[in-house]
């Protein structure tokens, strides 16, 4: 049996760190003193000795590869970076559709797959599903991008268990990040969870943290959601 991770903190990737609930993740793992390594188009504004960041387009496949690789060895990986496109069975963009899977499930799949083979016995992976993975009117390409990740994470779940390595899903409600307050979604606007407010990106940052620390080794190939009661 693989031996369980005996420090709190690492060395970890973090994607889509520019902003919302992956800005809000880096910046939790700092607090708890791990090194991280943000992928994402634009730099985030953290100045921290602890962080290091390399741009890329992640939803070009190329540049998704050459980022990983250069991300070296880590002990934990959160994939958080996303678009959001909307539209109805009949107003369906098939390359927004596209998009979203390259960027949801591709990039999960090739980060996996590139850092798995170079991570310590007992590393973790946290991918950023959503509540609506389930299905929600407006929202079917989304949605089914979303709802790939739960296959793709409870199969690798299964296949990297034997190493300790854990691979989980958070899927947050509408969180109140800049994609909730995109003007392009006006019509399908997000309504407010039982709780009466929406997500916080902190909230969603110390799942994942916890996801990551040692108590929570033996949860793995699971779908945690953070929604305000929405899904009730």
């Amino acid at each position: 049996m693989p031996e369980e991770r005996s420090e709190a903190a690492g060395r970890a990737l973090v994607t889509g760190c520019s902003s919302g609930i992956g800005l809000a993740v880096v910046t939790a793992l700092l607090g708890q003193g791990w090194h991280v390594t943000g992928i994402s188009r634009r730099e985030p504004p953290i100045r921290a000795p602890g962080y290091r960041h390399i741009p890329a387009d992640l939803s070009d496949s190329a540049a998704a590869d050459s980022a990983f690789e250069a991300a070296g060895p880590v002990d934990a990986a959160v994939h958080a970076a996303g678009v959001l496109r909307v539209g109805d069975h009949q107003g369906m963009d098939m390359q927004d559709g596209a998009l979203m899977w390259r960027l949801h499930v591709d990039v999960a799949a090739r980060m996996i797959q590139t850092l798995a083979p170079r991570m310590a016995d007992g590393g973790r992976f946290v991918l950023i599903g959503s509540r609506i993975a389930k299905g929600a009117p407006g929202r079917s390409l989304y949605a089914a991008s979303k709802a790939a990740l739960n296959g793709l994470a409870r199969s690798c779940a299964a296949e990297l268990a034997p190493r300790g390595i854990t691979v989980n899903i958070v899927a947050p409600g509408a969180t109140d990040t800049p994609m909730l307050r995109d003007p392009a979604r006006a019509d399908v606007a997000p309504k407010l969870p039982p709780l009466g407010r929406f997500v916080q990106p902190g909230e969603v940052a110390a799942m994942v943290a916890y996801l990551l620390s040692p108590p929570a080794a033996s949860i793995t190939g699971q779908e945690i959601v953070i929604c305000g009661g929405a899904s009730l």
